[in-house]
């Protein structure tokens, strides 16, 4: 439905909401890791995603790295889509008609109707905050990836237990 890079805002975003506090910044190789993307894919997306510090903010140096203030947690999640250029998907036709409406539907129009309402609904009423939320209680999640398993490095010389 999106573009990738969307698709990674998307990610990086809840991300960075879960994880980063004014006090607690984190560094772009953290959070490509965490969403499973290149770095300097990630780079690109969060430079859209800083721009007058809407959505994320961002500090330069040594303690620097991305955060969301509280203030961008309360927003809808489409604040992230606009800030990708993306939020006119929303209310295109499905098929990708310039000219389609109630007078000249294309052949899902109708059926399509109800789910793009509802998909308009979603990302105008669910929040940043309560999709981090989510995360953090374990319920959802962003990157597919099994979790990692810690390998014990054994010394050599040293004496199995």
């Amino acid at each position: 439905m999106f573009s990738k890079a969307t698709e990674y805002a998307l990610r990086a975003t809840i991300h960075i909401a879960k994880n980063s506090s004014e006090n607690n910044k984190l560094g772009l190789a953290v959070i490509a890791a965490a969403i499973d993307s290149p770095q300097s894919f990630t780079a690109k997306i969060l430079q859209l995603l800083t721009r007058n510090n809407k959505v994320i903010s961002s500090v330069r140096g040594p303690n620097g790295g991305f955060y969301i203030t509280k203030k961008a947690r309360k927003l809808p999640v489409r604040a992230i889509l606009e800030a990708m250029h993306e939020d006119k998907v929303l209310e295109k036709c499905v098929l990708g008609l310039a000219e389609c409406s109630e007078s000249q539907p294309c052949p899902m129009h109708s059926q399509y109707k109800q789910i793009k309402h509802q998909l308009i609904n979603l990302f105008e009423n669910k929040t940043i905050e309560y999709l981090a939320e989510e995360m953090t209680e374990g319920i959802t999640f962003i990157n597919n990836k099994s979790k990692k398993i810690k390998v014990k490095i054994e010394k050599p010389g040293a004496k199995k237990s």
